[in-house]
């Protein structure tokens, strides 16, 4: 692969793994990185990398960002329910406008059907691609690890964690798995396709409690309530509507297999089998 690698979002915790990725494998003249804000791009810079500057929505530094690029990496925008469908369609033009050879989208595991709330604007997106003419890839990643972690202080000050996915399993990797496959197709001799990423081991809440109690050295349990009763928990907590919406809605699906998938496809890109979920979960303990 000789032509130049953009990565949107590149200062973004996928999107710096991604460039991480890609210096491994290609040279640093051929990665180039979108950021928002001048200092984000430093740390970049470092690295070799050349950075450009503009933002999902604003046309005009798309268009300019999109020169000379062969493959891009649409980064799904991180504010969700802020309108991200017109912010990756703005992209999407741009990219289509320059005649770039593949476009690259990360976005959610099985799209088409998945019930969660979060896949509606990854369904969108897939299909604006899809409609552009551009060679595609879609990266649907499962489930990231990082996701579980995020409470982790507060369920094991309060000795529960809650949830309203009852049995539901979980196929999470952590996030630089998904980074390191991203950087494996985007240096693809034949790199258009579908990919549903899931982690090589699954888990239920219940599990989960149980080993982050087994490292705390205390009884741990989980606490499965109705989706209304979990998001209203959320808001209590001080989270904004969106993002409790978002995130007991995502639980509530899990229930139903929405966050449980193959690791077969992750696995063959990366060449090994993803993180395990209780290194990752002893590691976050460890850094408390």
């Amino acid at each position: 692969m000789d032509g130049k690698i953009l990565v949107t979002g590149a200062s973004g915790q996928l999107g710096s793994l991604v460039v991480s990725e890609l210096l491994k494998r290609v040279a640093p003249e051929q990665v180039v990185a979108l950021v928002r804000r001048e200092e984000a791009a430093a740390p970049l810079k470092e690295q070799g990398v050349e950075v450009r500057m503009g933002a999902y929505g604003d046309a005009p530094a798309l268009a300019a960002a999109m020169k000379g690029i062969d493959r891009v990496l649409l980064i799904s925008g991180s504010e969700v329910g802020n309108d991200r469908q017109a912010q990756h369609a703005s992209v999407i033009e741009a990219a289509k406008a320059e005649g770039v050879s593949l476009i690259a989208y990360t976005s959610i595991l099985r799209a088409e059907e998945s019930g969660l709330w979060l896949a509606v604007d990854h369904k969108a997106t897939e299909e604006a691609i899809r409609a552009s003419g551009l060679p595609f890839a879609f990266l649907r990643n499962g489930w990231y690890t990082e996701n579980m972690l995020m409470g982790l202080a507060q369920s094991l000050e309060a000795g529960a964690f809650i949830g309203a996915s009852g049995k539901g399993r979980y196929a999470s990797a952590a996030r630089a798995d998904y980074a390191e496959a991203a950087a494996v197709v985007l240096t693809s001799d034949s790199p258009e396709g579908t990919y549903e990423l899931a982690g090589s081991q699954s888990y239920d809440m219940e599990e989960f409690a149980a080993e982050a109690g087994r490292l705390a050295g205390k009884e741990v349990g989980y606490a499965d309530m109705p989706e209304a009763a979990l998001k209203d928990v959320y808001l209590k907590s001080g989270l904004p509507e969106v993002v409790a919406h978002m995130l007991a809605d995502s639980s509530a699906h899990a229930a139903n297999g929405d966050l449980n998938g193959s690791s077969a496809e992750l696995e063959g890109l990366i060449g090994r089998k993803s993180s395990d979920w209780k290194e990752d979960l002893a590691a976050a303990y460890k850094a408390l």
